[in-house]
Formats: C-alpha cells, sequence, structure tokens
C-alpha cells in the first residue's frame, strides 16, 4: 500500500450531528409533496423512518428513489425548486441545533497541528449545507476550499453510493485511492468511497445501541476494513493502517 497522505471524511453523522435534524425536515417537505401530487404513502414519514430508509442519501437522490416507488410526475424543474426549498429548511434546523460528533475535534485539531494529512469532507449532501454545518461548529478551518459535494460539485447531480464524487475530489485533490482514507458512517457512502478504491473506516458511534451491532455489520459488508466506535479511536486505526494491518 502507498503512502497515506489524504483523510476524506463524510459530513454528515460523521463530523456533525446533523442526520436526525436534517431528516425531520426533510420529512416534513416529503409529506406535504406527497400530499400535493396525490401520492398514497402507506403513513406520513418521520426523521426516523426516513433515516431506516434513505441514510447516506441526499435530497435529490430520495426524491428520485420516491419517484420511482410511487411513479408520480416530476419534472427537473420541480425537483430543483425542491431541493432549495430543503435546503433552506434544513439548514435552518442546522444553525439552531447542531453539534459536532464527540471527540471529533480534538482529533480535527490535533492532524492539523500534525500536518502530516491533507483533509477534505466528501458529502452527498448539498455544498450550502455542508458549508453551513461545518462553519456552525467551527471545523470549517480544518478544510477551507477542500469540500466536495455530489449534489453541488459534479456537473451532473448525484448521491452516494455513486462513486463520482469520491473520484471527483481525488482528481482535484491530485491523489491516487492508494493514498486516501474515507470515513463513512452509512452503507451508501462506505459503498461509494470503496467502489472509487479507497480504504474505509466506518463509523458507528452516531447510532443508538440497539442500531450499532447491525450498523458494524452492514457497513463492513459495504467495504469498510475497519469499524470506529468513537473518534478517540481514530489515531490508533489510522496508526494501524499505515503498518499495513488491515
Amino acid at each position: 500500500m502507498g503512502k497515506i497522505n489524504t483523510i476524506l471524511f463524510d459530513c454528515d453523522n460523521t463530523l456533525v450531528l446533523s442526520e436526525e435534524l436534517a431528516f425531520e425536515g426533510c420529512a416534513d417537505l416529503i409529506n406535504q409533496i406527497a400530499e400535493a401530487k396525490n401520492v398514497p404513502l402507506e403513513k406520513a414519514f418521520t426523521g426516523e423512518s426516513l433515516i431506516v430508509e434513505f441514510v447516506g442519501q441526499n435530497f435529490r437522490g430520495m426524491m428520485r428513489s420516491l419517484q420511482e416507488r410511487y411513479n408520480f410526475p416530476l419534472t427537473d424543474e420541480e425537483l430543483d425548486a425542491y431541493v432549495k426549498q430543503e435546503e433552506d429548511v434544513v439548514i435552518a434546523k442546522l444553525k439552531e441545533k447542531l453539534s459536532p460528533c464527540p471527540n471529533v475535534d480534538g482529533v480535527l485539531e490535533r492532524l492539523a497541528a500534525e500536518g502530516k494529512y491533507e483533509l477534505a469532507v466528501v458529502s452527498s449532501s448539498a455544498l450550502r449545507r455542508v458549508k453551513a454545518s461545518i462553519e456552525k461548529v467551527g471545523q470549517d478551518k480544518y478544510f477551507g476550499d477542500k469540500v466536495f459535494s455530489a449534489a453541488t460539485s459534479l456537473e451532473k447531480p448525484t448521491s452516494k453510493p455513486d462513486p463520482a464524487i469520491y473520484l471527483h475530489a481525488l482528481k482535484v485533490l491530485g491523489k491516487k485511492a492508494e493514498e486516501c482514507v474515507a470515513v463513512e458512517d452509512s452503507k451508501s457512502g462506505t459503498l461509494s468511497a470503496a467502489r472509487a478504491g479507497i480504504k474505509v473506516i466506518g463509523y458507528v458511534g452516531p447510532y443508538q445501541a440497539a442500531e450499532r451491532l447491525k450498523m458494524e455489520k452492514v457497513l463492513a459488508q459495504a467495504g469498510a476494513s475497519i469499524i470506529m466506535d468513537d473518534w478517540s479511536q481514530f489515531e490508533g486505526y489510522m496508526a494501524s493502517i499505515e503498518k499495513g494491518d488491515y
């Protein structure tokens, strides 16, 4: 394995505890859209039910999945308008209540001070939302303009598990996959990074105890080389990766 010189971080529920807040806003909007489009939902979505089904996907990906399932009309112009509306709703929630994942800030501070690795964010979420998130918790200083969004940074918007956003990040950063490690908390994110040829540390810290064991298996099956429960373990796992233990 080549020398690791870059760490690529997912954002939602990897750097910041945003998924529950974001999915609450998504659920409210999706239910409104379903009513307007006469979509026969079995029952209204909640933030919790959306997380179970769509964690790791962005709003555009969710809407396309729901359109395929329920076969309702949705023009590109309508979808673009809904995506912008969702961004506004979610960003307002994040600016009010967002907090960092436990122990991640100390890790970022040490990594930045050491200067051994280039640090970047690679997310499915819209760039405006990702930047608002890391700015809210003071993490933006660690990444500068090295923030990549599957919803915004690509010529054709997409969502993880498509590896396109990781491939784009590698190209812009001038890195090879074997020089990088990604940290992901979802199946779709893990698949995205693994399909780009990047070694993945799967992070299950934000999951409730009842879900954690299940997600450990899900992330491992999706391609995660290591499963991490807490950010306090990160530097030890990175040392093991560099020694070739994983």
